[in-house]
């Protein structure tokens, strides 16, 4: 099987070597990845640049983008043959829920997605070290062709993994949580009058919903979403306009 592997946290990340790692005794393994981190970067592709790329090993790209420009970089041309499925991660920290408005893992699973590949996100729910790959580089090797066989056009599915215990935990399909984030600006300003601004804050946390993505992982086990890479309406929400009288 012909896997391509991206992240957004650089082509360095230990999530990524860990993955690669797992999946090399039975796969032929491209990775094409960020130079330095892009995360929070979301869907971002590069117009009105060059993508400069720099072999970084057998196999192995460094990317001076964003994560969906390495998939796009991947599938258009450096990879040779059509790729298998994508695997964008392993993540340092969660993306769980509305996470993945700003995921650039997220994105580069949905990228894969919108070129018609099987493709999945893979993070761990942790926000410091030590981060427990392992298990999550063990189980996304193992179910490789279960990805491939349940995947139907416009989604991917977004997996985020307990950092401890991953090897005896459940895998349940869940929902995107609803997160609240608690967001803080800090600003400096400079000797030129220039201001210069921080965004801090606590961790997020989420809406408390039972079978949500953020309720499962907190308990201990494994996340499985699969998202709509197409942003279609909500029906009940497209009927209110279709019924209201602009002017």
């Amino acid at each position: 099987m012909r896997v391509l592997i991206v992240n957004d946290d650089g082509i360095g990340s230990l999530g990524l070597r860990t993955l690669e790692q797992a999946l090399l005794p039975g796969s032929e393994v491209w990775v094409v990845a960020p130079e330095t981190e892009k995360s929070g970067g979301s869907h971002s592709i590069t117009l009105r640049d060059t993508v400069r790329l720099r072999k970084a090993g057998e196999r192995r790209f460094s990317c001076r983008g964003t994560p969906a420009d390495c998939v796009l970089v991947a599938v258009l041309g450096i990879v040779p043959g059509p790729i298998d499925i994508v695997l964008s991660g392993i993540n340092h920290g969660p993306n769980l829920g509305t996470d993945i408005l700003y995921s650039g893992t997220a994105a580069g699973a949905r990228q894969g997605a919108l070129m018609g590949i099987p493709s999945v996100a893979l993070s761990i729910n942790a926000y410091v070290p030590p981060f427990d790959f392992e298990g999550p580089a063990r189980f996304a090797a193992q179910n490789l062709e279960v990805f491939r066989q349940l995947w139907t056009d416009d989604h991917f599915l977004n997996i985020n993994f307990p950092n401890r215990g991953c090897c005896g935990a459940a895998p349940v399909i869940t929902f995107p949580s609803r997160r609240i984030y608690n967001d803080r600006l800090e600003t400096y300003t400079a000797r030129t009058g220039d201001v210069f601004c921080f965004l801090t804050g606590e961790y997020p946390e989420a809406h408390e919903e039972e079978g949500s993505d953020c309720q499962v992982v907190t308990a201990g086990n494994i996340s499985i979403s699969p998202i709509h890479a197409h942003p279609r309406n909500w029906a009940s929400i497209e009927a209110s306009y279709r019924e209201a009288r602009f002017k």
